[in-house]
């Protein structure tokens, strides 16, 4: 029976959405589909919960109101969150948009905040949801204890729920700032997936930088575009990036500390940075930038 201890939680979704494509969790390669249309899932409830009517409406109402799916994901749409005791207790449909049953095995989820940063995470036997059938979404509870929390502030809003996909079975990808995303063209944002898509591959738990541009601007400051590739499982923080610069010829031409505030790289993606050098910080007055690489000072 599926416990409802605090039945007006869950008439405010809380929670946000966050999808994957369902083969990463299957673990099976699926059939392409051309269907474009966004996927609507129908409402499901484990056989075993015996649920009042008023809060079979309630589910229904959450469910309409979720995102279509495209073809073949998953999602985790979170509904309600609350601590009981020192456990912190998430309340989430899981939804799939395939056109076959699917059952889950035990699997890696990670508690997220509203800026998906890691709040908890912890491995549970989804194999007790049961059957979800094809194109269906059906709620369930997610309890997390203190020995899986990395915080005791726990978001009563925009938190969410997320399959942790391991380095291997995730694409890597680009993170755009938001500043850069309203301000970058399509075409820059797409040169910059290529740019993400082509590099070499990073090793597992790798934290790399790699240039993009390097200009002199109209003060003789030096301004250096760099991707910050991370390689690991996890989000990583910066506050503190101290970076050196050399030309062509293979000097120091500029060095400099560069403190950075709320700085996230999310785990397996890379994000571009412009750091910019002051005019006072570079060491030479005529630069060869046909060829320069840049790195952090140990």
């Amino acid at each position: 029976m599926f416990p409802f201890s605090r039945k007006k939680s869950l008439e405010h979704k809380s929670g946000e959405d966050k999808t994957v494509n369902a083969s990463d969790i299957l673990g099976e390669e699926l059939n392409s589909e051309e269907e474009e249309e966004g996927i609507d899932t129908e409402l499901s409830f484990h056989p075993d919960w015996e649920i009042p009517n008023e809060q079979r409406y309630v589910y229904a109402f959450h469910n309409s109101e979720a995102p279509a799916l495209k073809p073949n994901q998953l999602s985790l749409s979170g509904i309600d969150i609350e601590k009981q005791g020192r456990n912190v207790i998430c309340t989430a449909f899981i939804r799939q948009s395939l056109d076959k049953p699917i059952q889950l095995k035990e699997t890696a989820i990670l508690l997220l905040g509203p800026n998906n940063e890691q709040i908890a995470r912890k491995t549970f036997d989804l194999s007790q949801v049961g059957t979800i059938p094809a194109k269906s979404s059906r709620p369930w509870q997610f309890i997390f204890q203190p020995e899986n929390l990395y915080t005791d502030m726990i978001p009563s809003e925009g938190w969410s729920l997320a399959f942790e996909l391991r380095p291997s079975s995730r694409k890597h990808e680009l993170d755009l700032d938001e500043a850069w995303k309203q301000s970058l063209a399509d075409g820059a944002v797409r040169q910059l997936e290529e740019v993400v898509a082509n590099a070499a591959p990073l090793k597992p738990g790798e934290v790399n930088f790699m240039g993009i541009s390097a200009k002199r601007t109209e003060e003789a400051d030096l301004a250096i575009t760099i991707l910050i590739r991370n390689g690991a499982d996890k989000n990583i923080k910066l506050e503190q990036l101290p970076l050196k610069v050399e030309d062509a010829s293979g000097e120091v031409v500029a060095q400099g500390s560069f403190t950075l505030t709320d700085f996230e790289i999310k785990a397996n993606t890379s994000k571009p940075w412009t750091f910019v050098f002051p005019a006072s910080l570079v060491q030479k007055e005529e630069l060869d930038l046909s060829k320069w690489k840049v790195y952090p000072v140990q």
